[in-house]
C-alpha cells in the first residue's frame, strides 16, 4: 500500500459520512493492513459514500493510458506486458474508484478487475452475485489470476477491494464460508442518535423552504420509531427520511408557503414510506403497508387535512 495513502488514512476522519464512528474505525484498521473488506448494513445508510471517501484519499499517480491503469514500471495487463507503448496519464482520488453493481446475471467479464488496477474495486451488493462469480473473485484476490472466457490470465493487480451487502435482504445468494473467510466485515447501523440523523438529512438534502426544528424532530422521530416497530421486518432508511424532508418542503411550496407545516409532512408520508417498509408475515395478512402507515400516522399526527392516502 502506498505510504501517502496510509498517512492520509491515519489523518482523515471520513467527513463525507456523519456519525458511524465505530464503522470508520474498523474500516481504517482493516485497510491499514491491506485487508479486503465487506461493509454490511441496511440500504441508505452511507456504505457507498464511505467507500468513495476511501478512494478520495488515494494520491495522484502516473499510469499508462491502456485502460487498465498499469504503472509504467510494473505492467499488469497483457498489452503492457507485451511491451506495447501507451501514453501516460495522471489519475488520483475518485478517478481510481471502479464500481460493480451486484446482479444474478453478472459474469466474470463484467468484474472490471483490470480497470480497478492500482485503485479501489467497489462491489456493491456482493450477495447478489452468483456462486460462480464468487469463485472468480476468490481466484483474483487470492491467486492473482482471472479466468476470462476459456483463458486463465495471470493478474498481478494491486487494488483495494471493498464490497457491500445488506444482511436483511433475503432475495440474495448465500455467501459461502470459504468466500467470507477472505474478508473482514465492517458493520454500519442506522444513525446512532436522532440529532445525528437530523444533521444528515439537513446537510445532504435539498432545501427550498424553511423547516421548523420541532417539526423536523417530530418527523425524524416518526421514521426512527418505525425501525423499532414489532410489526415490521423491513425498515425505512436514512434516504427515506431525507425524502420526507424534501417532499414536505415541496408540498409547502405547492401551497405557496415558505415554511413547512405539519400537513406538508403528513401528505408525503404514504408516498415516501409505504414501499420502503415491509410487514412481518404475521401482520401482512391483516393489513397492507399503506393501511399500517395510515394508522401510525393517525396515532402520531392525527388525521391529515390533505389527501395523504
Amino acid at each position: 500500500m502506498e505510504k501517502q495513502f496510509q498517512q492520509k488514512l491515519l489523518q482523515d476522519e471520513f467527513l463525507d459520512i456523519i456519525g458511524q464512528e465505530p464503522a470508520k474505525y474498523q474500516l481504517k484498521s482493516a485497510l491499514l493492513m491491506g485487508r479486503h473488506v465487506i461493509i454490511a448494513g441496511a440500504p441508505g445508510i452511507g456504505k457507498t459514500t464511505l467507500a468513495k471517501n476511501v478512494a478520495k484519499l488515494l494520491p495522484e499517480i502516473v499510469v499508462n493510458n491502456c485502460g487498465y491503469n498499469c504503472i509504467p514500471e510494473s505492467p499488469a495487463c497483457p498489452s503492457c506486458k507485451n511491451g506495447k507503448k501507451a501514453d501516460k496519464k495522471k489519475i488520483g482520488g475518485i478517478k481510481r474508484f471502479v464500481r460493480v453493481q451486484g446482479s444474478p446475471d453478472l459474469t466474470s467479464e463484467d468484474l472490471k478487475i483490470f480497470k480497478a488496477n492500482n485503485g479501489v474495486l467497489f462491489f456493491d451488493e456482493l450477495n447478489r452475485c452468483p456462486a460462480k462469480l464468487q469463485n472468480a473473485l476468490l481466484q483474483v484476490l487470492e491467486e492473482g489470476k482471472a479466468t476470462i472466457g476459456s483463458y486463465n490470465i495471470d493478474f498481478g493487480a494491486d487494488l483495494i477491494f471493498i464490497g457491500t451487502l445488506n444482511p436483511y435482504d433475503t432475495a440474495t445468494e448465500n455467501l459461502s464460508e470459504v468466500f467470507l473467510d477472505r474478508f473482514d466485515l465492517v458493520y454500519m447501523t442506522y444513525p446512532e442518535e436522532l440529532e445525528t440523523e437530523k444533521r444528515i438529512i439537513t446537510e445532504k438534502g435539498k432545501r427550498v423552504a424553511e423547516f421548523p426544528e420541532e417539526l423536523l424532530t417530530s418527523m425524524t422521530g416518526f421514521v426512527r420509531g418505525l425501525r423499532d416497530n414489532s410489526k415490521l421486518e423491513k425498515f425505512p432508511s436514512v434516504r427515506a427520511c431525507m425524502g420526507l424532508y424534501e417532499r414536505a418542503q415541496a408540498n409547502a411550496i405547492l401551497r405557496k408557503r415558505k415554511i413547512v407545516e405539519e400537513e406538508d409532512v403528513k401528505d408525503a408520508l404514504i408516498s415516501v414510506l409505504a414501499h420502503r417498509i415491509g410487514l412481518k408475515p404475521s401482520a401482512k395478512y391483516t393489513e397492507t403497508t399503506k393501511e399500517f402507515l395510515e394508522e401510525e400516522i393517525k396515532e402520531k399526527f392525527g388525521a391529515a387535512s390533505g389527501d395523504y392516502r
